[in-house]
């Protein structure tokens, strides 16, 4: 017998027979998607032509034994993910592994897929690696590895997929990779020019990584980058004129970094942008010319120094440069939203709209109510007036309403606390008069508070009020 499949039959349960380790032809053996248990049995070491093996899926405990592993010389793909396998890691792939990687892991020439992400792997990654010379692909984020990538991985021609870790320059080598990922890591090291070669990368990610850039090296240029991730590397000064030219990225997230200065103008000619993220950091203005980016779809510029009008609204016939989101919250903005917002085809699949910490005076547009896919509406310090919209009501999706802190009169209306998928509704601190009515959403007493002429449920009963016939003396 050369295959045996037993995949996906959730009546198989108990511990893997050892007999399995008599089939000495055995070549492809799956197991996956059951309820097994147990370890996997020492016989297995027998089977010395197998090339795939699956168990995924199971509730398999324990340690795959470094004997049994060694022996699979012809292994090339092998699954044991969604099990319980536990302790020092013995080179196997997607569990929840704790120690470090062994040298042995060398040993596997056939392996063309290493998926490692998301255990608590430990230590240095064993030079050995670079014997895997058939590997396409290669997972090891997640983990709390130590020390450098090893220089010898760049030898791995057929590497397709995705490193964290440092940098040696011959990664500069892996013609075919695509993405690279090496966020939220200890690890830190100089970004090597040779990088530079890597036409077929799409991805870069370094945020949260300790690398004090100061400025984004001119080289990147050189790449043809989908997504340019540097949230959090110690980016500072001005933005570097050469991203005017970056016409392939679709994703810049510059975010929690020291960059600072107005937005230049050449900011618009990067016309594929879709995502945008330039929060906390010290912006001052937004050119006219930001109103080209036709396919920008999510923005978060929160948390700068931007003054001046807002500057939302655009002209576009392309549905992918429709907004998904807005955060413009924690800047020093004016003027009153916009009274068409919620009828602007460009805003009908808005799903967040955030405005908090603002100045913007005005009311609450009640076409806002119009905008069918809005799920948080954040209006919370803008110095509001007037009253809360009905219209909000009929935004089905809201699950968050914040608009505290403004100076919101009247009562609440009744249709935005039914609203069926409401979690959060925060009116603190204006001056809403009224009584609270039935509504189904929890909804602490906090979010109520600072309203002198509200009451009701959760509030605290109202104090007897003195009466104004009290004897002066």
């Amino acid at each position: 017998m050369q295959l045996l499949d037993l995949s996906s039959n959730k009546q198989l349960t108990g511990p893997i027979p050892s007999e399995l380790g008599k089939l000495l032809r055995l070549v492809f053996l799956f197991l996956e998607t059951n309820e097994l248990t147990g370890t996997v049995p020492t016989t297995f070491k027998n089977l010395k032509q197998l090339q795939k093996l699956c168990l995924s899926g199971n509730g398999l405990p324990g340690a795959v034994p470094s004997d049994v592993l060694g022996s699979w010389t012809l292994i090339s793909d092998r699954g044991l993910s969604w099990n319980r396998l536990s302790g020092s890691i013995s080179s196997s792939i997607e569990n929840k592994f704790s120690g470090s990687l062994p040298s042995s892991i060398g040993s596997l020439s056939n392996l063309q897929r290493l998926y490692l992400q998301d255990n608590e792997l430990s230590g240095e990654l064993p030079a050995a690696l670079g014997n895997l010379t058939s590997l396409t692909d290669l997972g090891i984020f997640g983990n709390e590895f130590t020390g450098t990538i090893p220089a010898r991985l760049g030898n791995l021609a057929n590497l397709r997929n995705e490193f964290t870790g440092t940098i040696p320059a011959r990664l500069g080598n892996l013609a075919n990779l695509q993405a690279l990922y090496l966020s939220c890591n200890k690890l830190s090291s100089p970004i090597p020019s040779q990088l530079a070669k890597l036409q077929n990368l799409q991805i870069l990610d370094l945020s949260f990584k300790p690398l004090k850039l100061m400025t984004i090296p001119t080289w990147f240029s050189q790449l043809r980058l989908f997504q340019l991730l540097l949230a959090g590397t110690g980016l500072r000064g001005r933005l570097p004129i050469w991203l005017s030219s970056a016409n392939s990225v679709s994703t810049l997230d510059l975010s929690s970094n020291e960059l600072r200065g107005p937005l230049p103008g050449w900011i618009g000619n990067i016309s594929g942008l879709a995502l945008l993220n330039l929060s906390s950091n010290y912006f001052s203005s937004i050119p006219v010319k930001f109103r080209n980016l036709a396919l920008l779809a999510d923005l978060d510029l929160h948390s700068n120094n931007f003054s001046g009008g807002l500057i939302l609204l655009k002209s576009t016939d392309e549905p992918l440069g429709h907004y998904n989101s807005i955060d413009l919250s924690g800047n020093s903005f004016t003027g009153q939203i916009n009274d068409t917002i919620g009828n602007l085809p460009v805003m009908s699949p808005l799903s967040s709209l955030i405005l908090s910490d603002n100045p913007l005076g005005g009311v609450i547009p009640p076409s806002i109510g119009n905008l069918s896919s809005l799920q948080v509406l954040k209006l919370s310090n803008n110095r509001l007036s007037g009253s809360i919209p009905a219209e909000l009501g009929n935004t089905q999706e809201l699950t968050t309403i914040v608009l505290s802190k403004n100076r919101l009169s009247r009562s609440i209306p009744a249709e935005e606390l039914d609203l069926p998928n409401l979690q959060v509704f925060d009116v603190s601190d204006n001056m809403m008069t009224g009584t609270i009515l039935a509504h189904n959403a929890s909804i602490p007493a906090s979010f109520f508070a600072g309203n002198p002429g509200l009451c009701g449920s959760p509030l605290p009963p109202r104090k007897a009020q003195r009466s104004r016939d009290a004897i002066v003396m």
